[in-house]
């Protein structure tokens, strides 16, 4: 079954607002070590557009829920949607459940319709869209859908794990099948061991989480992935008047602690405005 799903944004550029002196400071001098960063950027006032691309098991999901606990953020998950889509029956989820019966992906225009009326409802917040897109095509696809807002994505992230290690943890993963929910039993494990944190209902393993399954959907992953990240990596964005980055930021790392760090100062570095969770 192909997952797509989050809840995220559309949003016009704010007024300029002004930095106080000491914040100023602390964003011109935010770590840029790591790829995708200009090395000095200056504060923008708009509205974060983001969506985080990696391998499976590359750590998206845990990337996501980290972000979310740290800064008040819209997520659009086009997986949740899908699952509401079906649990209601609706035209569209009727529609999904038949072409995922039969074993074949989701045709691109049931993805955008999941995702449209959301993004279109989030026009003044900040937002992480999860899940879509997953091939060059579908960049295009929603590139179109949001410059309809005038509006477009404004950072992308990019997980770069080793194969091997994603290979090494993919046989300790363990999943909520209702929600989509991950675990991990060494490095995100369940407060009770089985059983999911929200529902307490048992977890499961996928059949094709062994490695040499998983070796081959890496491969097929990397096969779709690298025109998409050629995608992003040709294009820039005006963060404003006087600031222009790359779009695509590439972090590289082992784990999810080792990576966060670089993912919160890409996103301090250029969304100071970013609330915090409150």
């Amino acid at each position: 079954m192909a997952t797509f799903l989050h809840r995220p944004l559309l949003a016009r550029p704010m007024a300029s607002i002004r930095l106080p002196a000491l914040q100023l400071q602390r964003v011109r001098h935010s770590s840029t070590a790591h790829r995708g960063l200009a090395t000095t950027v200056e504060p923008s006032s708009k509205k974060m557009r983001m969506i985080i691309l990696g391998a499976p098991g590359a750590g998206k999901g845990t990337q996501g829920e980290r972000l979310l606990k740290k800064w008040d953020i819209s997520t659009v998950g086009v997986g949740d949607l899908l699952r509401r889509e079906i649990q209601l029956g609706t035209a569209l989820g009727r529609r999904a459940e038949e072409v995922m019966k039969a074993g074949a992906l989701l045709p691109d225009d049931i993805v955008l319709s999941l995702v449209e009326p959301e993004l279109e409802a989030l026009r003044g917040k900040d937002w992480l869209l999860d899940g879509f897109p997953r091939k060059a095509s579908q960049a295009v696809l929603l590139d179109e859908l949001l410059s309809k807002y005038d509006d477009e994505l404004n950072i992308v992230v990019s997980l770069d794990v080793p194969d091997e290690v994603i290979l090494e943890r993919i046989e300790e993963r363990w999943i909520h099948a209702p929600s989509g929910r991950v675990y991990n039993s060494s490095f995100n494990p369940p407060k009770v061991p089985g059983k999911d944190d929200i529902t307490g209902e048992p977890l499961s393993q996928r059949p094709d989480d062994t490695a040499e399954i998983f070796a081959k959907r890496l491969s097929s992953f990397h096969t779709e992935n690298n025109p998409l990240l050629s995608h992003y990596a040709s294009s820039s964005v005006k963060l404003n008047p006087a600031t222009t980055v790359p779009k695509l930021v590439t972090l590289s790392g082992r784990t999810s602690d080792e990576i966060f760090p670089k993912l919160e100062s890409a996103i301090e570095g250029r969304f100071p405005f970013l609330p915090a969770k409150q």
